[in-house]
């Protein structure tokens, strides 16, 4: 049984999360989901004496079923409870000094994931070659559904765009032309944490057909508030597009459609954000300088280069293998065969400007 001053202040804490730091509701639903598992975690002991709970938390957390009831609880899931618990005691020794005057400081410090053993997994994303396979799977002409959703397969692709986000992206936010996306939560773009960006499609001529002919029907037939990804109406055997809002599960329902998708290009079966990370790895093996790294992040919208780093660097083993396996055969290059053979590339008025330069810097 939960008790109840701790879920009080739970509560407490969520309004103060919603009204004072004025987070987005979707942050805060997720934040109620964390420290659901913190109050079940102390059951009916007050949280004051949260330090002489046993299990721990962090045991308690490493002993959770994972989705399914397959496995144990996933490692990040573990890692954003133990952070939102400690953000509320935090929280909770300002907000109750003299109620949680007993919990020390250095025990909400403690508080940390359990090391666990580092499991082998492959990681998964949707590759350009399944992308391609998927567009070029003949389907009727009067199948107006599986059109858009071949469309709908390129586009997250080239995007790298969130299923939410994707799902909620008006006509009018799509500028084929310049290759630009604007994820604007203002145009009703659904983003996470209701970032604001325009992004851009990587320019792959082969997947990019099918995302402007379905951008140029949904433009004859539609309003540009309309989302691109539109619902479909069915009548008689007929399909045509709906001007209907669509509901609140679109995105469930995208994840059903690519089922499909995938079982008729007889491929197993990749979730949209999968698509995402295929995204992000097809333009990091592609970045030649630290500027195509950081396009590529900020395109995803990250807040910074650590997270896209941290995120997909273990996708890209393959690449890291091929890599170091070519070291060997390769001759052992100096700063000055580089510089050589950069300038070899330059042309003879580029070359004169380099002189001038390094003459005028030699003179300092």
């Amino acid at each position: 049984m939960i008790e109840r001053q701790n879920y009080l202040k739970v509560k407490e804490h969520l309004k103060y999360l919603d009204e004072v730091l004025q987070l987005n509701p979707a942050s805060v639903e997720r934040y109620r989901f964390y420290l659901r598992h913190l109050l079940l975690w102390a059951d009916d002991q007050n949280f004051r004496n949260v330090q002489t709970i046993r299990p721990t938390l962090p045991s308690y957390l490493a002993s959770l079923p994972g989705k399914e009831g397959k496995g144990t609880l996933a490692s990040a899931s573990q890692k954003k409870i133990i952070d939102s618990s400690k953000r509320f005691f935090r929280w909770a020794k300002v907000t109750y000094p003299r109620e949680m005057n007993n919990l020390p400081i250095s025990w909400i410090d403690t508080l940390r994931r359990m090391r666990q053993p580092q499991l082998s997994s492959e990681n998964v994303f949707v590759s350009l070659d399944e992308v391609q396979k998927i567009i070029n799977t003949p389907v009727p002409e009067n199948n107006l559904a599986l059109l858009r959703d071949k469309a709908a397969a390129a586009m997250l692709f080239l995007s790298g765009m969130r299923a939410s986000a994707f799902t909620t992206l008006p006509i009018e936010a799509v500028d084929l032309d310049n290759l630009r996306l604007r994820q604007w939560p203002e145009l009703g773009v659904h983003t996470k944490n209701g970032k604001k960006a325009t992004t851009f499609l990587l320019n792959i001529p082969e997947i990019l057909g099918p995302v402007r002919q379905w951008d140029e029907f949904v433009r004859e037939s539609l309003p540009g508030s309309s989302p691109w990804y539109a619902p479909i109406a069915h009548s008689w055997g007929d399909q045509f597009l709906s001007q209907d809002e669509p509901g609140k599960a679109r995105s469930q329902a995208l994840q059903k459609r690519l089922e499909l998708l995938f079982s008729t290009a007889n491929l197993d079966f990749k979730s949209a954000h999968k698509f995402r990370h295929g995204h992000a790895v097809y333009g990091l093996l592609h970045a030649q300088t630290m500027a195509d790294y950081k396009a590529v992040s900020m395109n995803l919208m990250h807040e910074s280069i650590e997270i896209t780093d941290s995120t997909y660097a273990p996708m890209l083993s393959s690449d890291v293998q091929e890599r170091i396996a070519g070291l060997s055969g390769k001759a052992t290059s100096t700063p000055g065969d580089e510089l050589e053979v950069f300038l070899n590339k330059l042309d003879r008025e580029s070359q004169k400007k380099a002189l001038m330069f390094i003459a005028g810097k030699l003179a300092q």
